[in-house]
């Protein structure tokens, strides 16, 4: 059974940066979908970054580029957002999710199957 937990979540001042961690285990093979999204109250979840582990490609949403980085360490089976310049706006829920049907493409899938329980953001001004 794939599992999802992160990590790293916490509160910062405008400007600061935070790194949120992400295990996943139960995954037998290198190739897989993972990603990062997040949730602000009262709104709809939303993709911020994803990375289809078998060759590294990434994929950013519009308000994060430049400023997020989506990375992956294979032999921990863990992974990375690292969040520079963070901005107000970018206090949500933090979710890592994970998908094994990479073969359909990591950035077209509407939903994740695996998801952790998330981690909570908040940048104030």
């Amino acid at each position: 059974q794939v599992q999802v937990m992160e990590s790293g979540g916490g509160s910062v001042q405008t400007g600061g940066s935070l790194r949120l961690s992400c295990a996943v285990s139960g995954v037998t093979s290198a190739k897989y979908c993972a990603g990062w999204f997040r949730q602000i109250s009262g709104k709809e979840r939303e993709a911020v970054a994803r990375i289809f582990t078998g060759r590294g490609s990434t994929s950013y949403a519009e308000p994060v580029k430049g400023r997020f980085t989506i990375s992956q360490d294979n032999a921990k089976k863990t992974l990375y957002l690292q969040m520079n310049n963070l901005e107000p706006e970018d206090t949500a829920m933090y979710f890592c999710a994970a998908d094994m049907r990479w073969y359909v493409g990591c950035h077209s899938l509407r939903e994740y199957d695996y998801w952790g329980q998330g981690t909570q953001v908040t940048v104030s001004s």
